[in-house]
């Protein structure tokens, strides 16, 4: 069994496939777009691995069984502003699919994507992927998971798509997995031999001193930090811990003038008279990790904290929580952070890659439809046949 990758960006998915099928991909196709992140996996492989960008003239050298993807998923994400069906950058998921299935046809072409993308605001996209699936003698499967489930110390929901050569499609194994606890998974990180990447903190300075909200905090509790830390029985920031506590905005303004952090004690009051209103504000601060976090993306990797060390976290320690090989270089450092979310952790991925091992090598159970949605958390699945409509699949 051969494969290959289309717009792999930094390649947590690939390497999964490399580990479940023992190589390399044949080759790396993708757009110009995507050169930046792309070429993270590439410096990985040491550009040992064909990379052709499709929209400068490339083309395929030769077939190959799998095809992997990880297109952009903004277009249909719940953290971005932006998101909506005919989002533009959902247009790169069918691009890329009319390309694989016309041209390369291979047996399995799968990818990740926003877990909308299984839901009533992915019904657009997906009609239109499977009138490609059907033009082109595929059928198509959705499966809907979690990471936390797969033992990942993170809750982000999670979609993959499978095109699946012919008239079939297989069932998934179901997981649930222990998760490893967040902070023993930033503790793992921990090396005796010298690594650049553990040497670059995201965020610089130690956050008792960075961050104006833990000073008060801790301030008001007398503790360093190894004492709070020990203290807290589950991942919050500071603003949501001030708030836990029944403590007033007000006071923690007059300690920002005690301090000199004039902007801090401005923000601080405006915070008070938004919330006494029956306002909201964002709440982007400093972070505790345990037990398990969130989706780890946005500001959450310049925000969290070690377990025991009053500092953020280091690249590395962000690459091991994406389970990324822990000889991968993060090239261009904290600048690039962002590419590391923009990523499928590679041990879900391999979960995936080993369902599409096993349908290879005729190991699966396969339903004769051509849509189906398999939903990891609630260990069921539902399919179009002649009594169900695609409406109601969706519902």
């Amino acid at each position: 069994m051969n494969y290959a990758s289309i717009v792999p960006l930094i390649g947590g998915e690939t390497i999964a496939m490399e580990n479940v099928f023992g190589k390399k991909p044949e080759y790396i196709l993708s757009y110009k777009a995507f050169e930046a992140n792309d070429s993270q996996l590439l410096n990985y492989y040491g550009n040992s691995v064909p990379y052709i960008l499709l929209d400068e003239g490339g083309r395929h050298p030769s077939d190959v069984s799998v095809v992997n993807t990880v297109c952009p998923c903004a277009g249909l994400s719940s953290l971005s502003t932006t998101s909506s069906s005919d989002s533009s950058v959902n247009d790169w998921m069918v691009r890329s699919a009319e390309y694989v299935l016309e041209s390369i046809r291979p047996n399995v072409f799968w990818g990740e994507n926003a877990p909308r993308l299984a839901s009533k605001m992915g019904e657009p996209i997906v009609r239109k992927l499977r009138a490609i699936a059907r033009k082109n003698g595929y059928t198509l499967s959705l499966y809907k998971t979690k990471s936390i489930l797969h033992g990942l110390s993170q809750t982000r929901d999670r979609s993959f798509y499978f095109f699946w050569k012919g008239n079939t499609i297989p069932l998934f194994e179901y997981y649930n997995r222990p998760h490893t606890l967040i902070e023993d998974q930033i503790r793992s990180s921990a090396r005796n031999d010298p690594d650049p990447m553990s040497d670059i903190m995201v965020t610089e300075g130690p956050p008792s001193f960075v961050d104006p909200y833990y000073r008060f905090i801790l301030d008001k509790l007398q503790m360093d930090h190894m004492t709070f830390y020990r203290s807290i029985d589950g991942t919050i920031n500071t603003m949501e811990y001030i708030e836990k506590q029944s403590w007033s905005y007000e006071d923690v303004a007059t300690f920002m003038d005690t301090i000199n952090e004039e902007r801090t004690a401005t923000k601080a009051r405006r915070i008070y008279g938004k919330l006494k209103s029956g306002g909201n504000v964002m709440r982007r601060t400093t972070t505790f990790p345990v037990g398990h976090i969130g989706a780890f993306v946005g500001h959450l990797p310049s925000m969290i904290t070690h377990p025991d060390t009053d500092r953020y976290l280091n690249i590395r320690e962000c690459l091991d929580i994406m389970k990324m090989p822990k000889d991968f270089q993060l090239v261009g450092g904290r600048r690039n952070v962002n590419m590391i979310c923009q990523n499928v952790p590679v041990t879900t991925a391999m979960d995936m890659a080993e369902n599409v091992k096993n349908f290879l090598s005729g190991n699966a159970h396969e339903i004769n439809t051509d849509f189906l949605i398999q939903d990891n958390k609630t260990q069921t699945y539902d399919y179009e046949k002649k009594s169900v409509s695609l409406e109601e699949v969706f519902a």
